[in-house]
């Protein structure tokens, strides 16, 4: 066995009295580690917390990406729509579609009211003859978009009234045969 502790002398058998051992404590160290314990779970609990925030964040971050992107390519495919129909040649194709004809030579109006140049009357040129297409040819190929639009739609007058004549047999036939892809709406601006 152990020996017994020597007997404390002065100063600290003086306080020994006052103060007497009963063991190591662990009444005041239950409070302290119960602190630590709650400090260290609550920055657990935190860190888990900001850890599922920045997740969400890079989620939300890579779907926009994605979204941006879609957006993008739908506006690029949109220009290039717009692109290809503001081409002098679509735009003349429609316009012929829609019975416009080109204009003579331009009048001007000085500001005194005195006519400048010599107005003329936007007449349609006479329709070309088209031949009519074979059965097999028109199974596999569309017909000339001009001929069937200015062959249907006969000349039109400079006040866009309905035509002065009525179209030939042969234009008729033309514009019966004429696939629905042609019969596309006029395109719209915004504003109007």
């Amino acid at each position: 066995m152990s020996k017994p502790a020597a007997p404390l002398k002065g100063r600290a058998a003086r306080l020994a009295r006052l103060m007497p051992s009963t063991g190591p404590s662990t009444a005041a160290r239950t409070p302290f580690v119960l602190l630590v314990v709650l400090l260290l779970g609550g920055g657990l609990i935190t860190l888990l917390l900001l850890n599922s925030a920045l997740n969400e964040g890079s989620f939300r971050l890579s779907e926009l990406k994605r979204d941006t992107t879609e957006l993008t390519d739908e506006q690029q495919a949109l220009q290039r729509d717009v692109d290809s129909r503001s081409q002098p040649d679509a735009l003349e194709r429609r316009a012929r579609e829609l019975g416009m004809v080109p204009g003579g030579s331009p009048a001007f109006l000085d500001p005194d009211g005195t006519v400048r140049g010599n107005p003329t009357e936007a007449t349609a040129p006479p329709p070309s003859p088209s031949p009519t297409p074979s059965p097999r040819a028109s199974a596999g190929a569309a017909p000339d978009p001009d001929a069937t639009a200015t062959g249907a739609s006969g000349s039109a007058s400079p006040s866009g009234s309905a035509p002065a004549a009525e179209p030939d047999s042969a234009a008729e036939s033309d514009s019966a045969t004429a696939p629905a892809a042609e019969s596309t709406p006029p395109p719209t601006s915004p504003g109007r």
